[in-house]
């Protein structure tokens, strides 16, 4: 999935990210990285806003998934997050970055197994938060990919 179809897919189903400013960095098999200004996620305190941050992790592990299920075609995927953590660790002065990244493929793999036997899946992706490259914050968070086709 190219840049710009992905960022009008995520306008158009998730007003938010329009409303953030979220672009998309870079996509890959094993990563995706989501991007966002300051001005529209601010908070009282002229840093990003908590949040904004965390939306931006979640956002960039869920696009993770719904990218590397497009080279499935015979799913038809519903994603949603079952549970998450997130850990700040410095303010976030500046526009900021998620970068979600597949840290063992095989767990992947067992996804894509399981959703094929069972019509339902989960898996654990985690999320580094960047501000002028620097680690500013972590995400973890698990999230069910269900097939429609199969419920």
């Amino acid at each position: 999935m190219n840049h710009d179809t992905l960022k009008q897919y995520l306008y158009d189903h998730i007003p938010l990210t329009q409303a953030m400013q979220v672009d998309i960095v870079a996509v890959s098999d094993t990563s995706l990285t989501l991007t966002a200004p300051l001005a529209p996620n601010i908070n009282h305190r002229e840093t990003v806003f908590g949040g904004s941050a965390s939306a931006l992790c979640i956002l960039s592990a869920w696009s993770y998934i719904h990218c590397r299920l497009k080279s499935y075609p015979h799913f038809t995927p519903r994603i949603v997050i079952q549970e998450n953590s997130m850990k700040y660790t410095k303010p976030v002065l500046d526009q900021f970055e998620a970068t979600c990244t597949l840290h063992e493929p095989k767990h992947w793999d067992r996804l894509i197994n399981i959703l094929e036997r069972k019509g339902v899946g989960r898996i654990r992706l985690s999320s580094e938060l960047l501000c002028q490259g620097e680690s500013v914050g972590s995400f973890e968070g698990a999230f069910v990919i269900s097939d429609m086709n199969r419920l």
